[in-house]
């Protein structure tokens, strides 16, 4: 990867320019994104917040190149999404991304290791790296003893620890997780949380996390508040 994007700006593991979507409703046109400027450092924990259908999830969805933006760009790891077709966007995705989703998307017909492997898989590697690989995860996310299990064999909180495996067994630069405890009682969304952060510390990979909680926000280096189709930056709030 070269360090400087085209312009001569440094090369930012996310950002975006002017992104902006609408919608259509009953006739008339909803604007939930309004020009939005992002950039997102490396190692960075960022919190996005905001009252519910402010668009948090069409952000993400936006940022992680999983929509297409009704105007402005996004730069993942120093490449232009618009410049890419559909293939090379999902190559972009699988070598600099990974998300989690507050529901764990696992596929249930396959193991806790077949399903952390999947995006390794997809690469055509070696399968003895793959499974190396997704096995150490596993491990580190304390399902050693869980690798055969299939997602209707696991608690929540053991799926969901899937699910961050999953996400960082592609060494990305960015992990995109919306609502990511949400659907967890606290000890396992706590459980988690600390995961994330501690995966965050150790491999320094940025982590983008939509939250309605002000707990979990308050433990992130920045806080931006989605309001009207606008970021502001709420920061100095969480730390009064």
């Amino acid at each position: 990867m070269n360090n400087r994007e085209p312009g001569g700006q440094p090369v930012l593991p996310l950002r975006c320019t002017g992104l902006s979507k609408s919608f259509a409703d009953v006739g008339t046109i909803l604007h939930v994104l309004r020009g939005i400027d992002l950039e997102v450092g490396s190692g960075e924990r960022l919190a996005i917040t905001g009252e519910s259908g402010a668009g948090k999830t069409t952000l993400l969805q936006l940022l992680g190149g999983l929509d297409t933006p009704g105007g402005g760009e996004v730069w993942i790891d120093g490449k232009n999404l618009a410049t890419l077709n559909d293939t090379e966007r999902g190559m972009v995705r699988n070598q600099s991304l990974g998300f989690v989703y507050q529901f764990h998307h696992l596929l249930p017909e396959f193991s806790a290791l077949e399903n952390v492997a999947m995006p390794l898989l997809l690469r055509r590697m070696d399968l003895a790296e793959v499974r190396d690989k997704a096995t150490g995860l596993l491990r580190r996310v304390g399902l050693a003893e869980r690798l055969d299990h299939k997602p209707g064999e696991l608690s929540g909180g053991e799926r969901q620890r899937v699910a961050v495996a999953r996400a960082l067994v592609t060494d990305p630069a960015v992990v995109l997780a919306d609502e990511p405890t949400g659907n967890l009682d606290h000890k396992s969304g706590e459980r988690v949380l600390k995961l994330m952060f501690d995966l965050n510390d150790e491999l320094g990979v940025s982590l983008v996390l939509v939250t309605h909680s002000t707990e979990i926000a308050a433990r992130m280096n920045r806080v931006l508040l989605l309001d009207n189709g606008v970021l502001a930056d709420v920061t100095a709030e969480y730390r009064s």
